[in-house]
Formats: structure tokens, sequence, C-alpha cells
């Protein structure tokens, strides 16, 4: 169990994408918590005081909402400024890479996920060594 109580936080507005994420990393031992996007998830994650090991950032949110965007509402909270951010998503990763880097981002896995490797690259990045995939295999 890779991920034994490692605390990940996920931001994905697609239900099926949530199972899929939570299933790989559950049976990894990770502890997962949800947010799906609305306007009251900030301030839902202002509050929290559980500690988080990642976050895992969906890039293309309802109401054409950003990922991009959140990610730097994100950043304004105190306790989760330094906590490695990956966007997993559909975006074109020839777009999305290059701002996801520009602006900091932990990493860029490209969906549909592997979900033996997901786990995986995720542990990477709380090593603290980016991960940067832009198509996945399997």
């Amino acid at each position: 169990m890779i991920l034994k109580n490692k605390r990940i936080f996920i931001i994905e507005d697609d239900v099926r994408n949530r199972i899929v994420f939570q299933m790989a990393l559950v049976r990894e031992g990770a502890v997962v918590d949800f947010e799906r996007w609305d306007d009251h998830m900030l301030s839902r994650m202002r509050s929290t005081t559980n500690p988080i090991d990642l976050i895992v950032l969906d890039l293309m949110l309802p109401g054409n909402r950003s990922g991009f965007d959140l990610y730097d509402q994100i950043r304004t909270i105190e306790h989760l400024n330094g906590v490695p951010v990956v966007a997993v998503s559909a975006m074109d990763p020839s777009l999305a890479m290059p701002i996801a880097i520009s602006k900091g981002l932990d990493g860029f896995i490209a969906k549909p996920i592997d979900t033996y490797h997901f786990p995986r690259q995720l542990l990477q990045v709380i090593e603290g060594k980016p991960f940067w995939l832009e198509q996945n295999e399997g």
C-alpha cells in the first residue's frame, strides 16, 4: 500500500472519474476526500482542518470555470499554499501543460488515467518530484 494514510483531496465534477480515482487510490491505502465545484467549495476548503498531502485538480469545470483559476484561489488559502497540486484533465496536454508549468502546478496527468500507475504517479509528486504525463496507455 504505497499511499498508506496519505490524504488526497480531489476536485472533480464527473462522478465516474471520482469513483475511478477513489478506487485506485484507496486500494493503495490513501484517505480520499472529494469536492465538487460550486460557489461554496473554496470556503469549505478554507475551513478544513484535516492535513492534505496532495490535491488532484480537474481543469475543465462546469460553468466555463477553469481549474487554473481555481488553482490560483487555492494558493491564497494559507494552510493549502504548500500542498502539491496535480492537474488530471482531458484538456489538450499541448495547451494545458505549459500553463500548468508556468503557474507552478506540480504535475499533469492526461485522462483517462491508468488505474495501476495513477497512485504511483501521485506518490512521486507527494515525494517532491513533479510528474508530467501527456498520454496514458492502458
